[in-house]
């Protein structure tokens, strides 16, 4: 879980490891780490890893209420850095154009996460590979410059708000529900870039770049 982070990726697929940022209070002083987790959220309750797949985002408005969701709501918040995120804008005629979202005011995004932590039932309690850290992307409703590509958008928690949501001394629900309210909704620039990211086969910067 702890270790070093994966290498770049401009195509991160669903089950794959990504770094998260989290906090823990340890010994009444808090703890922020860099962990590794694997992106689509596993429940400590689930019987095996394939709900993972089902679960890489969790909409902001019921993580509160969903059983996925709830606990790690009030116990294990994260930031999930990104430079950006692939979105995939629907046209009349059905097809789907691929955008790329980044700011053009800050280099990295934080997207507000939730993380787990899982134990595999086949291994024994003693084993050190026995836990498996887990993370989802929250989402909410897209507005303004992004409504046109899709109407889910990543939450993402600005500079000034990273201790705030992180903050392991903050575990009831009303005062998470504050910390959602109050998250300001991201300007966000999309770029048109190549179908080539509709396979996580192809990988690498020119991902990005806009399409030609």
């Amino acid at each position: 879980m702890e270790g070093s982070p994966p290498p770049p990726s401009w195509n991160v697929a669903p089950t794959q490891d990504v770094p998260i940022i989290a906090e823990r209070m340890d010994e009444g002083v808090v703890d922020r780490r860099l962990l590794i987790a694997r992106w689509g959220l596993v429940p400590s309750w689930a019987k095996d890893l394939t709900i993972g797949s089902r679960l890489i985002n969790a909409r902001s408005e019921s993580i509160l209420e969903k059983p996925s969701f709830r606990k790690a709501a009030v116990k294990r918040r994260a930031l999930i850095p990104a430079e950006g995120y692939y979105e995939w804008q629907k046209t009349e005629d059905g097809k789907k154009i691929p955008n790329y979202l980044y700011s053009e005011k800050d280099d990295l995004l934080a997207f507000a996460g939730l993380y787990e932590f899982w134990p595999d039932p086949s291994l024994p309690e003693d084993d050190p590979g026995r836990w498996l850290l887990s993370c989802t992307v929250l989402t909410t409703t897209a507005h303004d410059t992004l409504g046109h590509v899709h109407d889910r958008a990543a939450v993402i928690v600005p500079p000034d708000m990273y201790a705030d949501w992180l903050n392991p001394g903050t575990t009831d629900k009303d005062s998470v529900q504050q910390l959602l309210d109050g998250i300001p909704e991201p300007v966000l620039t999309p770029r048109i870039v190549s179908d080539r990211v509709n396979s996580v086969r192809n990988n690498g910067p020119e991902l990005v770049e806009p399409a030609s």
